[in-house]
């Protein structure tokens, strides 16, 4: 049985986290198994005990991992400056909507993380509350408490328009409902 050095064994990891969250957000955590996961990851199935417990375990450092990289973000653009508005253009733009699998994880996967163990769901509620407090730290007036429940609105409002743009047949009413929900959620930033 070879050895790997850690710098391996963390590439490997890393290899089949970015994996599996491509095809969990792009086609779900329950319609994807592990053998799928590890076929395109190019590692055995046996391989994937080395790294994680179970696909739950999976779960929720894709989860933890995706969300970390989403907060990264959001702090490098609270750092540089960079408006709220900025990024609720993004978030609810047509590129961010035809992208599922590289885009949001809360959006791609919230209504099957509801139905996982509490764990799972512990994870993303702390990385959830993490991004909105980082959102209400770039709104522009009101208090503490004011600012929080305005980017938690916002954050609820951008994620449900996401999915809804994703949901619907009709292109145009998918447009539709991303500019509304921009103009809605800038409006809110603005304490409108």
């Amino acid at each position: 049985m070879a050895r790997y050095d850690k710098g391996h064994r963390d590439a490997t990891r890393r290899h089949i986290l970015d994996v599996a969250s491509e095809q969990f957000r792009e086609s779900g955590i329950a319609a994807v198994g592990l053998a799928g996961i590890m076929s395109e990851a190019g590692l055995t199935n046996g391989a994937f005990y080395t790294h994680f417990e179970s696909k739950e375990d999976l779960v929720r450092a894709v989860l933890l991992d995706a969300l970390e990289r989403r907060e990264r973000r959001h702090k490098e653009n609270l750092e540089s400056g960079i408006a709220l508005e900025a990024t609720i253009r993004d978030y609810l733009s047509p590129r961010h909507r035809d992208r599922a699998g590289t885009g949001c994880p809360t959006a791609a996967l919230v209504s099957e993380i509801a139905r996982h163990p509490r764990a799972t769901r512990e994870a993303f509620t702390a990385k959830m509350s993490d991004i909105v407090s980082l959102m209400a730290e770039q709104l522009p007036q009101g208090s503490a408490d004011d600012r929080r429940r305005r980017a938690m609105a916002i954050y609820a409002m951008m994620v449900g328009a996401l999915q809804l743009s994703r949901a619907v047949s009709d292109r145009r009413l998918s447009e539709e409902i991303l500019e509304d929900a921009v103009q809605a959620a800038i409006n809110l930033g603005r304490g409108r």
